[in-house]
């Protein structure tokens, strides 16, 4: 159940990063998503490593 909500969180924040570096004046939102995507996916691989 914590993998499929930490999967849809690294889905939701690499569409955050995307807009960020798609729409000029958005670059905070670009850095911002992509630490979130680092942040989720280490989440995910110490659950992942915990089971």
């Amino acid at each position: 159940m914590l993998l499929r909500l930490l999967g849809l969180l690294l889905v939701v924040w690499i569409v955050v990063t995307v807009v960020g570096w798609v729409v000029e004046g958005l670059f905070w939102l670009a850095v911002v998503g992509a630490l979130f995507v680092l942040v989720t996916g280490a989440l995910g691989v110490r659950e992942r490593i915990r089971r």
